[in-house]
C-alpha cells in the first residue's frame, strides 16, 4: 500500500498505553452486543447484495467513518513501519478474507449457528498461543473454555444438520476456517510489541484491506449488482461505524491489556447475542439444546473473567525501545 510506504513511516509522538482492566472489560461488553446484534443485520443485507460486495461496502464504509473521525480529533498519523506486520495481518487476514468467508458461509448456514461458528476462535486460540505465545493456561481457563466449548457443541446441534447436503458441510467448513484464521490474528495482536498506537493504525487497516476486497468481489461476482433502499443504507451504516469500526479498535484496544485466551472466552458471549437477536429478528428456532448451549456459554465466561482477576495476568512491553522500557511481559475478534 503506497500510502504507508516504509520510507514515509514515522513514530507516533505518543507513547501507545493499554487500558485499564475496567476499561477492557467495558469494551468487551460493548463488542459483544455490537458484532451479536449484527448477525441477523448481516443475514438481512445479503438479500439486497451478494457476499463479496456487500463486504466491500462495509469495509470501504467502516474505512470512511474511521478517517473522518481521524481527521476530526487531529489523529491521522502515520504507522510505525515495525507495525506493518500487525496491520497487514488485520487487513489482509481479518478485514479481507475472513470476513469474505464469513459472509460466504452464512448463505449455507443460519445466522444464528454461523455466530456460534465463527467465535469458535477462543477455541483455536488456546493451541495457538501456547506454541506462539507460550501463553499459560490455568486450571480455571481450561474449565472455563471446556464450559464454553461444550456451549458451543450445543449451541449448533451438529446430529440436527443434513451432512449430506453439500451447502451445508461447505458452508459449516468456510465458517471453521474463519475462526482458525480469526484466532489467527488475534494472537499475532496480541503478541505483536506496538510502536504505535492501534488507534493510530486502524484507518490503514481499512484503507490496505479495500483494494484486494474490490479485486476478489470482480473477480468471483464481477461488477455490483445491489438492490439499494433506506433499509439497506441502514444496515450497511450500522455495520460500517459499529460492527466495523468500533469493534476492531475496541478488540486491538483489549488484546493489549488482557490475555489472548481470557479475551476470546469472554467473546464467547457474541454468538449467544447473536442466536437471541437471531430468534427475534429472523424468527430462528430456540430448541433446549440452545438454551444450554447458552448457559453453558455464559458460564464459561464468568469462569474465564473470574481466573483472570485471580491470575492479574500482566499487559505487553508496548513502547518503543528509543522511549522506555513496558510494563513486562504477557498475551481476537
Amino acid at each position: 500500500m503506497s500510502d504507508i510506504a516504509p520510507s514515509a513511516l514515522v513514530i507516533s509522538s505518543d507513547k501507545p498505553q493499554p487500558p485499564t482492566r475496567f476499561v477492557a472489560y467495558l469494551l468487551i461488553a460493548g463488542v459483544v452486543f455490537a458484532l451479536g446484534l449484527n448477525w441477523p443485520l448481516i443475514s438481512i443485507g445479503l438479500e439486497s447484495a451478494s457476499p463479496w460486495w456487500f463486504v466491500v461496502i462495509r469495509v470501504a464504509g467502516a474505512g470512511l467513518v474511521v478517517w473522518t473521525v481521524s481527521a476530526l480529533t487531529g489523529r491521522i498519523r502515520a504507522a510505525d513501519r515495525r507495525d506493518l506486520p500487525v496491520i497487514a495481518s488485520v487487513a489482509l487476514g481479518r478485514l479481507t478474507i475472513m470476513t469474505g468467508m464469513v459472509y460466504v458461509g452464512i448463505q449455507f448456514v443460519d445466522a444464528g449457528r454461523t455466530a456460534v461458528l465463527v467465535w469458535t476462535a477462543s477455541l483455536w486460540t488456546v493451541p495457538i498461543a501456547a506454541v506462539a505465545l507460550k501463553e499459560r493456561m490455568t486450571a480455571m481457563r481450561w474449565t472455563g473454555l471446556a464450559i464454553g466449548i461444550s456451549g458451543i457443541f450445543a449451541l449448533v446441534e451438529p446430529w440436527r444438520q443434513d451432512w449430506s447436503d453439500g451447502g451445508v458441510l461447505l458452508g459449516h467448513a468456510i465458517l471453521i476456517v474463519a475462526a482458525i484464521l480469526h484466532a489467527s490474528v488475534s494472537v499475532h495482536i496480541r503478541g505483536h510489541r506496538w510502536f504505535s498506537s492501534p488507534r493510530d493504525v486502524v484507518p490503514w487497516q481499512f484503507l490496505m484491506a479495500t483494494p484486494p476486497l474490490v479485486v476478489l468481489a470482480l473477480l468471483f461476482e464481477g461488477p455490483p449488482q445491489i438492490d439499494w433502499s433506506w433499509g439497506l443504507a441502514a444496515n450497511i451504516a450500522y455495520q460500517s461505524a459499529i460492527a466495523s469500526a468500533f469493534a476492531l479498535w475496541a478488540q486491538q484496544m483489549v488484546l493489549q491489556r488482557l490475555p489472548v485466551t481470557s479475551t476470546n472466552l469472554s467473546l464467547m458471549a457474541v454468538p449467544v447475542v447473536g442466536l437471541l437477536s437471531s430468534v427475534v429478528v429472523l424468527g430462528e428456532v430456540l430448541t433446549v439444546y440452545a438454551v444450554i448451549g447458552v448457559v453453558a456459554i455464559i458460564t464459561g465466561v464468568v469462569t474465564n473473567i473470574v481466573a483472570d482477576s485471580i491470575s492479574g495476568a500482566p499487559s505487553a512491553d508496548l513502547t518503543p525501545p528509543s522511549v522506555g522500557v513496558g510494563a513486562g511481559p504477557a498475551i481476537g475478534t
